[in-house]
C-alpha cells in the first residue's frame, strides 16, 4: 500500500486492517463492506434526517447523493444520524430550552460516532439552524478533512409568506386585526414543502457563513432544498472529501482568523441573523481561534448591510437564489478589498480562485444594493455595553426602528410570562420589555424570543416597543430588540437588578445599553438578590447549565 494510500487511511486502518481486526470487518461486511472496501478511505456522512421538522425532512436522500458521490470518489460513504429538533415548533414553550442545548449534542454525537468508528474524512448535512454551528462545531473538533452541506431553503408559501408570516398573524389575530380563518388560512399555505425557514434567518444565515467560512462547495448555501443543484451539491461534496484527504486539507486548514472574518463580513452584507454571533464565536473557540464581540464592531464599521431580505427586507432566500445567490455578492465584496481571497476552502482552492468566474446579479429584481448605495452603511448587528451589559449584548439594528429608545421598563422572569402580559394589553407604547433568567445557564437553554417579538409586530407596536434580554432571538425577529445580555441575570448580571417603571436607554449608535441608576442604587439592589433554584436539577438541561459558557463567550459546553 502507498502512502498517500496510507494516509488518507489513518484513522480507519487501525479499526479494519489485519488478521486481529476480523472481528471488525466480520460487523462492516453485515452493513455492505466488500474486501475492496477495506482498502478504502472511510467517509462518514453525518445526516441529520428527521420527521422533526421540513427542514430535514428530505435530508435521508441528500445523505444517499453524498454517500454516492463518496463511494464515486474511491471511498466507501458510511451514513450515520444525529438529532435535530425544530424551533419553530417549539418556540414559546418549555420544549424551546433545549433548542440551543442540540447545537452541542449534535457537535458531541458527530465527535462521538466518528471517533469511535475510525471514519477518515467526513460529510455532515444540516438543515435546521442549529445544525449548521453544531455540525461545524463536530468537525472541528475531528480535524479531519470535512465539508459541510447546507440541506436547502424552502420555498415562500402563498401570498410570498414563512413561518413569520404565521408567527406575526398570531399576534395580528390577538388584537383583533384578522379572524381565526385568515389565521387557519396562513397556517395552512406557509410552509409549503420541504426545506429550512425562506428568509435570512438563522438558518439561510449560517448556511451563508460557512460557504464564506470556505467549509462548503461553492454555491451550497443558496439552493433550493428540493432540487437538482442540490442533489448535485451532496454528490460533489462526498467526491470533495476524497481530494481534501488526497491533499491531507483540514477544518483547521480552512477555519482561520482571516476565514472567520469572511464569514462575519457575509454575514453582515446579508442582514443576517444575531444568532450567527453566538454561533461564530463558538465555532472559533472550538477550532481554537480567538473571536470576541469587538471584532463583530470593528468588521461592521467598514462592512454595510445590502440584502433586502427578509426579516426586514422583502425578498426570500428562494428569490436569491434565483438570481445567483451568495457568489456574486462575495465577488463584489472582495473586488472591494471586503474579503480576504487567500483564505483556503474545500475546493482546494482559494476564496479568490473560486470567485474568479462570477457573474455580476442581473439589473432586476434589486435584492443586492450596489455598494455604493447600501441599505444601511455599517452593520446592522450591534455589540452595546453599559451598566445593563458589561459584558456585552447583541442588538440587531436596521435602522428601520430608529437607532435610538428609552423607555421605561417593564420586568417578566419568563418569556411566558411577558407573552401573556404582551397578548393582554398590559405591555404599551414606551415600555422596554425585559425578559431575564432565560439565559445559557438560567432558563437554561437561552430561549429564542421570536413569539413575543412576533407578537409585539403584530399588534401595531414595533415601532414603539424595545425588548431586552438575556435569551436570544430567532433570525426571523425584527424590531427594537437586544439580546445575549451578558452576564446572564442568573449569574447576578444587572438584568437581575432592574425593577418596573427603571429607565433604560438603548443607543445603536453609541453601541450603549443604560439603566438609569447609580452605582450606589444597583450595589443595594445586589446586595438584596438571591439567586433563584435552578430550574432543572436532572437530565440534559441540568447538564447543560452547569457547562455552558457565558453568551459573550459563544455559550460552548466544552470550554478548557
Amino acid at each position: 500500500m502507498s502512502d498517500s494510500s496510507q494516509n488518507s487511511r489513518r484513522h480507519s486502518a487501525p479499526v479494519v486492517d489485519g488478521p486481529g481486526k476480523a472481528a471488525s470487518r466480520a460487523m462492516l461486511r453485515a452493513v455492505g463492506f466488500t474486501d475492496a472496501d477495506f482498502k478504502k478511505p472511510q467517509v462518514g456522512i453525518a445526516s441529520t434526517w428527521s420527521m422533526v421538522t421540513p427542514c430535514n425532512s428530505h435530508i435521508n436522500e441528500l445523505a444517499e447523493f453524498a454517500r454516492d458521490g463518496a463511494d464515486a470518489g474511491g471511498g466507501k460513504g458510511v451514513i450515520f444520524n444525529t438529532i435535530t429538533i425544530s424551533d419553530g415548533i417549539a418556540n414559546g414553550t418549555e420544549g424551546m430550552k433545549y433548542s440551543l442545548v442540540s447545537r452541542e449534542v449534535i457537535a458531541d454525537s458527530i465527535e462521538t460516532v466518528a471517533g469511535c468508528e475510525g471514519f477518515d474524512g467526513l460529510v455532515a448535512i444540516g438543515g435546521c439552524d442549529k445544525n449548521m454551528p453544531g455540525c461545524l462545531m463536530g468537525l472541528a473538533r475531528l480535524n479531519r478533512p470535512s465539508v459541510f452541506v447546507y440541506g436547502g431553503t424552502i420555498m415562500p408559501g402563498k401570498g410570498h409568506t414563512d413561518i413569520v408570516s404565521v408567527f406575526e398573524a398570531m399576534g395580528a389575530h390577538s388584537r383583533g386585526d384578522i379572524d381565526l380563518i385568515e389565521l387557519k388560512n396562513i397556517e395552512e399555505t406557509a410552509i409549503p414543502g420541504p426545506g429550512s425557514c425562506g428568509g435570512m434567518y438563522t438558518a439561510n444565515t449560517m448556511a451563508s457563513a460557512i460557504e464564506a467560512l470556505g467549509m462548503s462547495l461553492p454555491g451550497s448555501s443558496a439552493q433550493n432544498a428540493i432540487s437538482q443543484e442540490k442533489r448535485d451539491d451532496c454528490k460533489a461534496a462526498g467526491e470533495a472529501v476524497l481530494a481534501l484527504l488526497a491533499d491531507d486539507i483540514k477544518p483547521s486548514d480552512i477555519m482561520t482568523r482571516e476565514a472567520f472574518e469572511n464569514a462575519i463580513t457575509v454575514t453582515i452584507a446579508l442582514g443576517g441573523s444575531t444568532n450567527a454571533v453566538l454561533h461564530l464565536i463558538g465555532m472559533a473557540r472550538t477550532i481554537g481561534v480567538e473571536l470576541t464581540l469587538a471584532d463583530f464592531t470593528e468588521i461592521g464599521k467598514r462592512v454595510p448591510v445590502l440584502a433586502d431580505l427578509r426579516p426586514s427586507g422583502h425578498y426570500m432566500m428562494s428569490e436569491l437564489v434565483a438570481i445567483g445567490g451568495i457568489q456574486p455578492l462575495m465577488k463584489m465584496l472582495l473586488d472591494a478589498g471586503l474579503l480576504n481571497g487567500n483564505c483556503l476552502t474545500v475546493t482546494g482552492k482559494t476564496l479568490e480562485e473560486n470567485l474568479a468566474e462570477v457573474a455580476p446579479y442581473p439589473a432586476e429584481p434589486p435584492i443586492i444594493a450596489p455598494l455604493g448605495n447600501p441599505i444601511k452603511a455599517e452593520s446592522h448587528l450591534r455589540m452595546l455595553y453599559g451598566n445593563l451589559a458589561p459584558e456585552g449584548a447583541v442588538a440587531k439594528i436596521t435602522g428601520k426602528e430608529g437607532t435610538r429608545f428609552s423607555g421605561s421598563a417593564r420586568v417578566f422572569g419568563s418569556e411566558e410570562e411577558a407573552q401573556a402580559r404582551i397578548n393582554d394589553g398590559t405591555v404599551v407604547a414606551g415600555d422596554v420589555v425585559v425578559i431575564r433568567y432565560e439565559g445559557p445557564k438560567g432558563g437554561p437553554g437561552m430561549r429564542e424570543m421570536l413569539t413575543p417579538t412576533s407578537a409585539i409586530m403584530g399588534r401595531g407596536l414595533g415601532n414603539d416597543v424595545a425588548l431586552i434580554t438575556d435569551g436570544r432571538f430567532s433570525g426571523g425577529s425584527h424590531g427594537f430588540v437586544v439580546g445575549h445580555v451578558s452576564p446572564e441575570a442568573f449569574d447576578g448580571g444587572p438584568l437581575a437588578l432592574v425593577e418596573n417603571g427603571d429607565t433604560i436607554t438603548i443607543d445603536a449608535e453609541a453601541d450603549t445599553i443604560e439603566v438609569d441608576l447609580s452605582d450606589e442604587e444597583l450595589m443595594r439592589r445586589r446586595e438584596a438578590w438571591k439567586q433563584p433554584e435552578p430550574r432543572y436539577t436532572r437530565g440534559v438541561l441540568a447538564k447543560y447549565a452547569r457547562l455552558v459558557s457565558s453568551a459573550s463567550t459563544g455559550a460552548v459546553t466544552d470550554q478548557e
